[in-house]
């Protein structure tokens, strides 16, 4: 992303000069955070078959291991800590550098677990850690940049996610087979304490600033008036539909296709994770703030515009999705792979931005915490999981290839949030706020 334009909010005098770099400045930095998110998160998806030739795990438990064992108290948490982020007297940096820390020193004991029970709880720390990231952090950049300028800014942090799976498949894979998959998880998550003290030192609560020059704020909303304004919304209702079986599919297929990979096409793990990320890591992230960027320009235009790239593209990739999957070739089928990749990713920036523009701003983190519930109690919560379920019970009429026929169905069922995204879109231009 380009966020030099999102940014210049009155570039000119010195004091907007100042904000607007202060603002650069917030940005790259939540972007490593959320790299750092992603890379803890996911880099058990590389070491998922190592991992369970070490322990002795069925598929069944590397998915619980992959999905729920994070996702539930990621999810279940997420929503109090994001009502704590909404109150006007919270810091939602610090809270930030503490998810930081916890999740990030929890991603370093998985590498320690020897059973599958040790490992079972220790991620279930890290994602009790990254419960508290995403919701301030969306609430901080929509508190830092202008409506218009939105869809760009909060796709541009969406960065993270690619970039840091892209980030945990190429050292996943290279550390594991160098020295295994437990140095691995302990090197990935050690940095992050470091990060956690860069996040208090360099950034600062706008809240504060704003306190000092204004200090009439508007009254914090009870919990039941924040529930009925999102859930009034019809168009908040049908992203949250749309992006939960968006994660579904995405977080069910980030790892089982590598397991594709090395089952069907007999990749490594490192070529496995090189490929993928270098292919599909690089093709989501262009995705990404490929999204933002449309959202942005097309969405100044006509509101609805803002989600007709997710709307009209997940539909148009899904036979493509499917032919990936089909061929024999392994580089043919990467290839085939790359434009699903591009448009499935194109929907953070303008979905996020939707949510944060369709409720007031004490309504904001609770309001993207209730997205991140939904995509991470169905998405990461279920979709690897049931993945691996669905593969084993394939398994004894496919055996090894039990993986491609799963992946086959969710070509296809990629069909269901671009529908959603297209009834969400003909709302907009009557539910989306002016701030």
């Amino acid at each position: 992303m380009n966020e030099k334009p999102a940014l210049a909010m009155g570039a000119g005098s010195p004091p907007a000069d100042s904000a607007a770099a202060q603002t650069r400045a917030m940005l790259w930095i939540l972007l490593i955070v959320y790299i750092f998110n992603f890379l803890d998160r996911q880099i058990v998806n590389i070491l998922a078959e190592p991992i369970k030739a070490d322990l002795g795990l069925t598929d069944t438990e590397l998915g619980l291991l992959a999905g729920p064992a994070f996702a539930v108290f990621y999810a279940l948490l997420g929503v109090p800590i994001a009502r704590h982020a909404d109150r006007d007297g919270s810091n939602r940096v610090r809270l930030i550098a503490l998810a930081l820390a916890i999740w990030s020193a929890m991603t370093a004991v998985c590498g320690l677990a020897q059973n599958f029970v040790q490992l079972l709880f220790a991620r279930i720390g890290v994602g009790v850690g990254e419960a508290g990231c995403t919701p301030a952090a969306h609430s901080l950049i929509t508190d830092s940049v202008p409506a218009e300028k939105r869809s760009s800014a909060i796709a541009f942090y969406g960065l993270g996610v690619p970039v840091g799976s892209l980030l945990g498949l190429i050292l996943g894979g290279i550390v594991n087979d160098l020295y295994g998959w437990r140095i691995a998880l302990m090197l990935v998550g050690a940095p992050g304490l470091l990060l956690a003290l860069v996040v208090l030192l360099f950034l600062r609560e706008p809240r504060h600033r704003r306190a000092a020059e204004a200090p009439a704020t508007p009254a914090r909303l009870p919990a039941g008036a924040a529930m009925r304004e999102i859930f009034g919304s019809r168009a908040f209702v049908y992203i949250l539909i749309a992006a939960s079986v968006t994660a579904f599919l995405g977080y069910g297929k980030a790892l089982w296709t590598i397991s594709f990979f090395i089952r069907s096409h007999g990749l490594s793990t490192t070529e496995a994770g090189l490929s993928m990320a270098v292919v599909l890591g690089l093709a989501a992230a262009f995705g990404t703030w490929l999204g933002g960027k449309a959202a942005d320009i097309f969405g100044r235009r006509d509101k609805r515009h803002i989600l007709t790239l997710p709307a009209y593209g997940m539909a148009i990739v899904a036979p493509l999705l499917f032919l990936g999957y089909h061929m024999e070739d392994w580089r043919i089928a990467m290839a085939l792979l790359i434009v699903p990749s591009i448009v499935n990713s194109a929907y953070y920036g303008p979905a996020y931005a939707c949510v944060q523009g369709l409720v007031r701003p004490q309504a904001r983190a609770v309001a993207a915490s209730i997205m991140l519930f939904g995509q991470n109690l169905i998405g990461l919560g279920f979709g690897p999981f049931l993945f691996g379920v669905l593969s084993d019970a394939l398994a004894p009429t496919y055996g090894e290839e039990s993986v491609r026929y799963v992946l086959y169905g969710a070509a296809w069922l990629g069909l269901i949030p671009a529908f959603f995204f297209w009834r969400a879109s003909l709302r907009l231009g009557r539910e989306l706020k002016s701030g």
